[in-house]
């Protein structure tokens, strides 16, 4: 969907981009990770031409952006600022209606799309003739991301959207972030420099520093097939919470040992519908099945295979044993 190459932006004699070149498939969430000053945000920009590039190209479906003009492209591209980008002086439904406005979209389907993605992002419709100085931080960001949405763009940019947030909030946003049908259809690029959101929310991070790209890949390959010691060092602070939160349950399963029937096969097929609703599936992370310990009040949890072939019931200790196997594996 989204194909970028040799993309370079210099102001003088720095090199705020460098020769970058990459790809998103479609659908596909992709993270420019890197501290402040590595370029990740100028890189955003010049997808939707806020920046021009100095030289490279950038194609989005194919078309070269730079045969757009830059207001028929940024329509079909939904931009989230940190800072939500929300008009103070504009309610709600008037920032919502910007894009449609544009668009000329008739008043009763601008307000039917607002009150749809209202109820996706869980905020009342009695917010639309408010004004965003009278929301909560939280509440302006899923604002901002309403306005992004509602025209429907294939593709969305986001540059630090939960940045502002407070921990407990963002953490709440993540989750309906990953939960939201709507962005499940689109092709995503989120600017961040908050590790562990990067590795929550990506299916492929770009590790970015001095305007270049250091390793292009997914969580799973920045962590154990780091390109470099950069990579290494880069994630090595948070590196077991990163770990958690990107091993699946499923990733384990060769060393989770088969759950034993209960009083023979009869009573164990009758049963396995029933104990599988109460455990979880092998397609969440480590990380929630430890929670799962935390939290509930059984000694052991039923995992079911996510191709539904199979249940495991596994211990606390079994559990931590078979994590620390499949590291030894992964670094072998």
């Amino acid at each position: 969907m989204i194909k970028v190459e040799q993309l370079s932006k210099h102001f003088g004699k720095l090199k705020a981009v460098n020769e970058i070149s990459f790809e998103v498939k479609e659908h596909e969430n992709l993270i420019l990770l890197g501290t402040s000053g590595c370029g990740k945000t100028t890189t955003l920009k010049m997808i939707n031409r806020l920046i021009e590039p100095t030289h490279g190209t950038v194609f989005i479906d194919g078309k070269n952006i730079s045969e757009q003009s830059p207001e028929i492209l940024r329509r079909g591209i939904g931009y989230v600022l940190q800072n939500n980008g929300l008009f103070p002086h504009y309610t709600v439904a008037e920032n919502i209606a910007i894009v449609p406005q544009l668009l000329n979209w008739d008043k009763k389907r601008t307000e039917k799309r607002a009150l749809e993605l209202l109820e996706k992002l869980h905020l009342s419709a009695d917010y639309l003739n408010v004004y965003p100085n009278e929301l909560s931080g939280g509440q302006q960001q899923r604002i901002g991301l309403a306005r992004a949405l509602v025209a429907d763009p294939p593709v969305l940019l986001m540059d630090e959207p939960f940045g502002a947030l407070d921990n407990v909030t963002r953490q709440k946003i993540h989750a309906e972030f990953k939960a939201l049908d709507e962005l499940k259809k689109k092709t995503i690029i989120m600017v961040t420099h908050d590790v562990q959101e990067a590795f929550e929310l990506g299916d492929r991070i770009c590790l970015m520093d001095a305007g270049k790209i250091i390793q292009d890949g997914t969580p799973y390959e920045l962590l154990f097939k780091p390109v470099n010691d950069f990579v290494k060092d880069f994630l090595q602070e948070q590196r077991l919470q990163l770990e958690f939160k990107t091993i699946r349950l499923y990733d384990l399963w060769k060393w989770l040992a088969p759950r034993p029937p209960k009083g023979g096969a009869s009573d164990f097929q009758s049963n396995e519908k029933m104990e599988v609703q109460r455990g979880l599936s092998s397609d969440v992370d480590f990380w929630s099945g430890l929670e799962h310990f935390k939290f509930g009040k059984s000694e052991t949890i039923n995992i079911s295979h996510k191709e539904g072939h199979e249940v495991k019931s596994v211990n606390f200790e079994q559990l931590m044993s078979a994590f620390y196997q499949y590291k030894q594996q992964a670094h072998e």
